[in-house]
């Protein structure tokens, strides 16, 4: 079969797997021929050479590794996703800037843990047939060929040399970090509540407090605030995900962390100073699942409706907002104490750092507007207002009074 008719069948493919609804018996011509020209699926690398191709104009767009990864986990399936894997790995082993990317773009390649290196061995490795894997093969160009610029968080390989938003800049001191995932994963793994509480407690604490006083520091030798913002996305999966995403903006705006939400991919960008942000991405691993569970425990004792998507919903949208109230609260008893030690010199620093995130989220998302609310069902959201006050958030109390 000739490699230009090969291309053309991969192309035409993928534009009809692009369209919004399209079926998996309308791909069924073009997989059938790609079947019968090639059942061993991609043996003469032409699918390898058009996924390939297709990441630069990605990454030139905004895209980073782990994106694409999520991305094609949520919009076609966890086996499509292993393939992009494969594919983003290889290309960063074998292209033309391999060897010159960033420690954080590196890390991500690394961190998606690809066993396969090609099409093909993507395709023995699942063990499965070969429709079923041209299929998969012709979805993931079609969405390719269909995602959006994004904002660059991260220079592409064109701008390996410039990193527009310092991912990598000097944050929390290492040492620190690896104390509070120590505390978290302990607190986590522990059947004691009083125990989980006591150690998320010193966690927040240590991180909270440690945040401050690198502020002050950075006030006092003169550093600029902004040199200090970082922009970073969170993935989130189905189902529920802009219910999901309420929990995200709840402990982002109790630590003065910007949300922005890309809600079709489930993409969340956080915007904030990097010790800040950090401490966000790990309470939100850990109220995610403590909402889940709690979820789980009101579905076998509320029968039908408790495993409804509206209960749920609901639950999770009343979680977020009792999170923040609860979070608010506990930053405000940390600032307190700060106040003590620092005096008047305290709210000059709280005043820059709150500025030049905003200044950040404006330069990022020129456009940027407030999407309106959603509805909920009421069962839920006291079911999730009364999980929130159970959760442990590291504030150094059992819970709150539930509010009127």
């Amino acid at each position: 079969m000739p490699t230009d008719e090969v291309l053309m069948l991969l192309l035409a493919g993928a534009r009809l797997a692009a369209t919004p609804g399209v079926q998996a018996a309308e791909l069924d011509p073009v997989v059938s021929r790609l079947v019968r020209r090639d059942a061993g699926v991609d043996s003469d690398g032409h699918a390898q050479q058009v996924l390939t191709g297709a990441l630069p104009p990605l990454w030139e767009g905004g895209w980073q590794p782990v994106d694409v990864v999520h991305v094609a986990r949520r919009r076609v399936s966890q086996r499509a996703a292993r393939l992009v894997a494969a594919v983003v790995t290889a290309e960063a082993g074998t292209g033309p800037d391999a060897g010159r990317a960033p420690g954080a773009w590196t890390a991500q390649v690394a961190g998606l843990g690809a066993r396969a290196r090609s099409v093909q061995e993507w395709w023995r490795a699942e063990r499965i047939e070969p429709g079923a894997a041209w299929r998969d093969v012709l979805r993931v160009i079609g969405l390719f060929r269909e995602l959006p610029r994004l904002e660059q968080l991260l220079a592409p390989p064109s701008g390996w040399s410039a990193t527009p938003w310092p991912v990598d800049a000097p944050g929390a001191d290492p040492k620190v970090l690896h104390r509070i995932r120590s505390l978290l994963a302990k607190a986590e793994s522990t059947e004691f509540t009083e125990e989980a509480d006591a150690l998320t407690a010193k966690a927040q604490s240590l991180m909270t407090r440690h945040a401050l006083d690198t502020a002050v520091l950075a006030q006092r030798q003169g550093r600029a605030p902004s040199a200090d913002v970082v922009a970073r996305r969170l993935h989130l999966d189905d189902p529920h995900t802009e219910a999901k995403a309420a929990v995200v903006q709840a402990v982002g705006s109790a630590n003065e962390v910007r949300v922005v939400l890309l809600p079709s991919f489930g993409i969340a960008t956080l915007v904030g100073f990097r010790d800040d942000v950090d401490l966000v991405e790990l309470l939100v691993t850990s109220l995610l699942l403590q909402a889940s569970r709690a979820m789980a425990d009101a579905a076998r004792s509320g029968g039908a409706r408790a495993r409804s998507t509206p209960f749920r919903r609901g639950f999770l949208y009343s979680f977020a907002q009792r999170v923040q109230e609860r979070l608010t609260t506990a930053r405000e008893a940390v600032n307190a104490e700060a106040r003590a030690d620092y005096g008047a010199e305290l709210a000059p620093v709280l005043a820059e750092r709150s500025a030049a995130v905003d200044r950040a989220v404006e330069e990022l998302f020129p456009t940027l507007r407030r999407r309106s609310g959603t509805s909920v069902d009421p069962a839920g959201w006291h079911a999730g207002r009364r999980a929130a006050d159970d959760a442990d958030l590291g504030s150094g109390r059992q819970s709150l009074p539930s509010a009127p």
